[in-house]
């Protein structure tokens, strides 16, 4: 074990964590702003709402992040449409695909997430918020989705655990991130176990602090609960 060239590449690999870090926190963002309005339509009764907000997460539920990826990032360029767009200088880049696909990725596992946590909310608070006049709009508003979110905490901590993983995937179109960076300096030193054991305790140690900030988040958020049973 050569723990001098672990050292010397440290630099470098921390670097590949920040945009890590950047990758998941956007993709995160962007796939809870699109998940928040997709569980809706999934619980919709209207099925002009629910049909498109089903076929969305049938699919990127039912297929491999990696082949989500490349039909971003390769499968767009084929269309000249796409090439000719205002977009393309956006499309193009293997940036911006791998944030898009891990939007969309995680937008559809959190939507089905929240849709459940919906579900799951006591039909008898629903219905005594009718009884007290509240309109649909209001009572999703102030009953159903604050319940909700609570309900979602502990899945949705889990599925973000789940895309700090994935987002490794984002070394195969040659961003540098963790992964990326890991293979750039072993084709380079030679030395895959010692590269590759930094690059995964990196990976623990993320994951670690996640957890335990969003355990402190879960806390506060549900003291009440706790205290209630």
């Amino acid at each position: 074990m050569n723990v001098e060239v672990i050292v010397d590449n440290l630099p470098k690999l921390l670097e590949g964590l920040g945009l890590t870090v950047e990758l998941v926190a956007l993709s995160v963002l962007a796939g809870f702003m699109l998940a928040v309005p997709t569980a809706l339509a999934r619980v919709s009764p209207n099925w002009a709402l629910r049909g498109p907000a089903y076929a969305y997460i049938f699919f990127f539920r039912g297929t491999p992040l990696l082949v989500q990826i490349f039909l971003v990032y390769y499968g767009l360029s084929q269309f000249e449409t796409v090439r000719d767009s205002a977009l393309w200088p956006i499309l193009r880049e293997p940036y911006w695909c791998a944030l898009i696909a891990f939007s969309l990725n995680t937008g559809a596992y959190t939507a089905e997430i929240f849709r459940g946590a919906i579900e799951a909310v006591p039909a008898g608070q629903v219905e005594a918020a009718r009884v007290i006049g509240m309109g649909r709009a209001l009572a999703y508003r102030r009953i159903i989705l604050p319940q909700a979110f609570r309900i979602a905490l502990p899945a949705y901590g889990n599925e973000i655990i789940l895309m700090i993983k994935g987002s490794a995937l984002a070394s195969t179109i040659t961003l540098l991130d963790l992964t990326g960076m890991a293979r750039t300096i072993i084709a380079r030193t030679y030395m895959p176990v010692e590269i590759f054991l930094a690059a995964g305790v990196l990976y623990l140690l993320l994951t670690f602090a996640f957890t335990q900030a969003y355990r402190l988040l879960e806390h506060r958020l549900t003291r009440h609960m706790a205290v209630q049973r």
